[in-house]
């Protein structure tokens, strides 16, 4: 499958959101939750989602809500424009969750924004309009105030 494009107006290269493995992802984002897919015997969290666990290799997995909180792993400031619909400059921002250490995911800042490692952060959703019908809504991440522990 190839990524859609939005309108000749923004160009926007958006994801395949009814692939069988990460469809539920962009389900679950379109209704404002942040998910995750779990291996059905081990529990081992698999994001990337796949087919199948690679730990223990069941086919069986679930889609789990997670918090929706992080830290900055690593980021860095894209000045280069490569795509018109990507204006520059942007920060991409790769963010651990509090929840699942072990899973990262991908998000982008406006400008050259002032991040550092460990930086709290928690996603938003961000409804991109590609003139289709429902859109796609891609969670995004932003730099919170204050930290949320573990209670």
């Amino acid at each position: 499958m190839n990524a859609r494009m939005n309108t000749p107006e923004t160009a926007r290269v958006l994801p395949v959101t009814d692939d069988p493995d990460s469809g539920p992802f962009f389900e679950a984002a379109a209704r404002g939750e942040l998910v995750i897919r779990f291996c059905g015997r081990c529990e081992r969290p698999l994001h990337l989602p796949k087919a199948f666990c690679p730990d223990c290799h069941e086919d069986a997995g679930e889609w789990r809500p997670v918090r929706g909180t992080g830290r900055v792993h690593s980021w860095t400031t894209v000045e280069h424009q490569v795509h018109p619909g990507h204006p520059t400059p942007y920060t991409v921002v790769i963010v651990e969750l509090d929840d699942h250490p072990e899973v990262r995911l991908l998000g982008s800042l406006p400008g050259r924004a002032d991040v550092h490692a460990e930086m709290a952060m928690e996603v938003w959703f961000e409804d991109v309009d590609d003139g289709a019908d429902g859109g796609v809504v891609l969670p995004q991440w932003r730099p919170t105030t204050t930290r949320k522990d573990d209670a």
